[in-house]
């Protein structure tokens, strides 16, 4: 889909959903909602040691191993 046509796709959808079941289009929100209250933390985590692997020196390591075409030497420890 190009990006001129999100605009009316949205509405499209948003005028749809408007004229849907009332009831099923709200329980479909509430299970959505407590699946994201329950998955928040785990992605908050997630978002969190991925940026932090980030800045490890594995990350140094790798990229040099890949440049030297060689197998990487990771340190064992881990802060973790």
């Amino acid at each position: 889909m190009e990006e001129a046509d999100l605009d009316a796709k949205a509405l499209e959808i948003a005028t749809r959903l408007a004229d849907g079941a009332p009831h099923a289009i709200r329980w479909t929100k509430y299970a959505l909602n407590n699946w994201l209250r329950a998955a928040g933390p785990i992605f908050d985590t997630s978002l969190a040691l991925e940026f932090l692997g980030f800045s490890s020196p594995d990350v140094n390591e790798g990229l040099a191993s890949h440049r030297e075409k060689r197998k990487p030497q990771f340190s064992p420890e881990s802060p973790l």
